[in-house]
């Protein structure tokens, strides 16, 4: 049997039912969650075990547990969902204007408060009802990229990290060094002996989240003594102020330390190689027109960064 002939035998209003079954862990939450009688959603349960040859949920003392396999299910039902979501609110002809669709992006906090920021306030102006979802990426989220961005609009991230998928070019930015106001052991710039000697605050630091000037560093011959990692690049002059420490931080985001306080911005002693980040998204939407939309927003908001973190460097 091909899988169109299976397809056209399911109900895929049993995929809402799976979808809150998985949640919920109880037929009567459930039921509840989906304004559905206990006995239509255990109805439902039936077919799904009949056509999965697995119980889903299985009783354990007073309370159910899901299946191995139905833990499995999980991250596929949720992708499947939300696929036929976009599916069912795509229209053929679509005015930005009009429209209440919401855009989710995967990023970091350096991300979302420079290009997420601008795109969200272009967006608002020309499209008040669209809406932005900006969500903290991790390892395992850029591990599984190609996966992931099914069910999203996109990941802003910088190039190092993901291939094979289509890429928008965004903005260049520098890397510069961070250290505390109050810390007497860098004089007016930083030197290689103190990327040797100080202790460091570090960015995410794992085997497929690391930033190219960390990598660049060690490539040097420097093996940096950390005593903080953090996966966030905004908290970063709070566990510079006050101590011995150094860190790395992206030019954009100097002026955001420098307001905080108690820190101070040098150069680094060496040739930094630039942070080019991009706008990563699945083949899949390469025709939607929402999505040119959005992604043309972004293109705009990336010339706006641009100018600015320019006009930084000359004032």
């Amino acid at each position: 049997m091909t899988n169109h002939a299976l397809l056209s035998r399911l109900d895929l209003n049993l995929l809402i039912s799976l979808d809150a079954l998985i949640t919920e862990r109880s037929v009567t939450r459930a039921a509840e969650r989906l304004h559905l009688s206990q006995p239509a959603l255990s109805a439902s349960l039936a077919r799904l075990r009949s056509h999965f040859g697995d119980p889903i949920l299985a009783r354990r003392g007073n309370s159910y547990e899901l299946t191995p396999f139905a833990l499995r299910l999980a991250d596929h039902t949720t992708t499947a969902l939300e696929a036929a979501r976009r599916v069912f609110e795509s229209q053929a002809t679509w005015e930005p204007a009009e429209s209440e669709r919401e855009f989710s992006i995967y990023g970091s906090d350096y991300g979302f408060t420079t290009i997420g920021r601008v795109a969200s306030e272009l967006a608002a102006e020309r499209a008040p009802g669209v809406k932005f979802r900006f969500m903290l990426h991790n390892p395992v989220v850029v591990e599984d990229a190609a996966n992931r961005l099914r069910s999203v609009d996109g990941m802003v991230i910088p190039h190092g990290f993901l291939s094979g998928l289509p890429y928008l070019d965004l903005w260049k930015d520098n890397w510069l060094a961070m250290v505390s106001s109050s810390n007497d052991a860098v004089g007016g710039r930083v030197t290689m002996e103190n990327l040797a000697d100080l202790p460091w605050v570090m960015t995410y630091q794992s085997r497929s989240a690391f930033t190219s000037a960390e990598r660049q560093i060690q490539q040097l011959g420097i093996e940096p003594k950390v005593e903080v990692v953090v996966e966030s690049f905004l908290s970063l002059p709070h566990f510079v102020v006050g101590t011995r420490r150094i860190a790395l931080i992206q030019a954009a985001l100097a002026p955001y330390a420098q307001r905080l306080g108690g820190v101070r911005i040098l150069p680094l002693p060496f040739d930094a190689t630039p942070l080019v980040s991009a706008l990563w998204w699945h083949p899949v939407h390469n025709r939607d027109s929402e999505h040119e939309w959005m992604r043309g927003l972004f293109e705009e908001a990336a010339g706006i960064v641009a100018a600015s973190v320019a006009a930084q460097k000359t004032s």
